[in-house]
């Protein structure tokens, strides 16, 4: 069963952008995911331009077929996979809202709702209030970063960007 999210940011020009993402939304994955891989208003923009997410992983990667699945070894396994831009599918591109307002009052809601604003991520849980991403994953157990990546996500980030 999935758990689905929704990812958004506030630009500098005040107006949000916001995608639906279908598998994983939970602080544990999506939550990790993106304070790690996406911790910048220029990578969370990258993340979101390509529209609708079937599932987040740990860089944009390129246009790719949906359906492959890459061995854990190869660099193109920790490949976001987009309904749009790897399946062709239309209707799923980036929604947009005037202001924060706008999105609150008119957003796609989730059991998961995360926002990038003036470079930090929140999130909020089933329709709560928006809180500091970090600090929930700390309530949620995690100490540090680092923490909140576990060894395999690790190993593929290192292979990416040690290479």
């Amino acid at each position: 069963m999935a758990t689905r999210s929704t990812i958004a940011i506030e630009l500098p020009d005040g107006t949000v952008s916001q995608v639906y993402c279908h598998w994983d939304g939970y602080l544990d994955h999506n939550g990790r995911i993106l304070l790690k891989h996406y911790n910048s208003p220029e990578l969370a923009a990258e993340l979101i331009y390509h529209g609708d997410i079937s599932s987040l992983k740990q860089v944009v990667g390129e246009q790719h077929d949906f359906d492959e699945r890459f061995p854990d070894d190869d660099p193109r396994s920790t490949w976001t996979n987009y309904y749009g831009r790897d399946r062709g599918e239309e209707g799923c591109g980036v929604k947009s809202f005037k202001d924060f307002e706008d999105y609150k009052a008119n957003h796609q809601y989730e059991e998961y709702e995360y926002i990038m604003r003036k470079g930090e991520w929140y999130v909020a849980e089933y329709g709560g209030n928006y809180l500091n991403l970090a600090d929930r994953l700390v309530e949620e157990g995690y100490d540090s970063v680092m923490e909140m990546v576990d060894d395999s996500e690790l190993s593929c980030y290192n292979t990416i960007f040690n290479n």
